[in-house]
């Protein structure tokens, strides 16, 4: 087993990745939370299906009396309303102040679930499960909880960090192709921030990560965690050092919010994010064409992305209200090369309506498969 511990005030926390995990997760949390008075397993009805009864008998073997709380699927989940629904429930069910929740699912799941911990009672504990590979490599770590508004991706959040993490890679067996290959442009996107060896997997190994290898998947999962890892216990709340996990996603956020979260997954849009921002630091001098090419042709050598529609100014115009704009500059991370990046505030306008366009052009184009 692989065991990452994330270093962060006032406790750390340990995420731990293994093949088969989820049938041995309720004597690991028994050990872990022994003063749990309920737990509560909160998830999607596709999640339940395939991998519910697997916890709940791990969890009941343990000596805990679970319940699961089913909440709706999809990014159009993540607004305020789903909060305020499953907070009713857990009352209506005797939730109290000694309670844990365990968040069994995507990206959408954990980020919910962490929010409804942080606030019920005014925090109670959590457990993130994760069941998609982006979870499993971003998502579920770090302690970033959030819902959508209209105005744009994850305005509204806390930083709520899990007891523990839970990764069965095992799991991802099941994923829909689209939405494991959707997950994989979070674990490039590490590589190109401060892991050159991982990059170099998806180069050199990237057959046998598309056919899910186990031991394969098991190597790139602890990789990816070890590298956010580093950077969440440098930098908890995204005071500096941590703004580098964000490549790929100022563009991808505001891909997301003006397609309103129905035509790409999120990691879709991040890879998407991650073309965009190579083809910026092209523009401004920050990166060569070789590193260039290279970080082009590992997101577009995955499959066919969703083709974009829409406007390259109204991108720009949504921009100005993501979190990582700051006294009107957008903030942008850049790649200089293979395993380093810098923030930018001076990149002008007509370089990202640029970078949108060529986007544009790219998605109803040939490549893929």
């Amino acid at each position: 087993m692989a065991q990452v511990t994330i270093h962060v005030p006032p406790r750390p926390y340990q995420a731990r990745i293994e093949n088969g995990l989820l049938a041995r997760s309720g004597t690991l949390l028994a050990e872990l939370l022994p003063q749990a008075s309920k737990v509560f397993v909160v998830t999607v009805a596709p999640v339940r299906r395939r991998w519910g009864s697997k916890l709940v008998r791990s969890l009941v073997s343990a000596g805990f009396k679970p319940q699961v709380v089913q909440m709706p699927d999809g990014e159009t989940a993540k607004k305020l309303r789903t909060i305020e629904t499953l907070a009713e429930r857990l009352s209506r069910l005797g939730a109290d102040r000694k309670a844990v929740l365990i968040a069994l699912g995507g990206g959408v799941v954990g980020d919910v679930t962490g929010l409804l911990a942080s606030l019920y009672m005014r925090g109670v504990e959590l457990v993130q499960i994760p069941t998609t590979v982006l979870a499993q490599v971003d998502a579920s770590l770090g302690g970033k909880t959030g819902v959508n508004l209209g105005a744009g991706k994850n305005l509204l959040g806390t930083f709520h960090h899990p007891r523990a993490v839970l990764i069965d890679p095992e799991v991802l067996r099941t994923l829909p192709n689209r939405e494991f290959r959707a997950g994989l442009y979070e674990a490039i996107k590490c590589g190109i921030i401060g892991d050159l060896d991982l990059f170099l997997r998806f180069e050199q190994k990237r057959a046998q990560i598309l056919k899910r290898d186990p031991a394969e998947l098991e190597g790139l999962i602890a990789q990816s965690v070890k590298l956010k890892a580093e950077v969440v216990s440098a930098d908890e709340r995204e005071g500096g050092l941590r703004r580098v996990l964000n490549l790929g996603h100022t563009i991808g956020h505001a891909l997301e919010a003006e397609t309103r979260y129905r035509s790409l997954l999120h990691g879709e849009a991040v890879a998407w994010g991650l073309i965009a921002a190579t083809n910026i630091a092209l523009s401004v001098g920050r990166t060569d064409r070789v590193t260039a090419g290279r970080i082009a042709d590992a997101v577009l050598s995955l499959g066919r992305l969703p083709e974009l529609k829409v406007s390259a100014r109204k991108i720009l115009a949504r921009l100005q209200a993501d979190k990582k704009t700051q006294g009107g500059v957008v903030h942008f991370v850049l790649p200089r090369e293979i395993g380093k990046v810098e923030i930018a505030a001076d990149v002008p306008d007509s370089v990202v309506i640029a970078a949108v366009e060529e986007l544009r052009r790219l998605s109803r184009g040939g490549w893929g498969k």
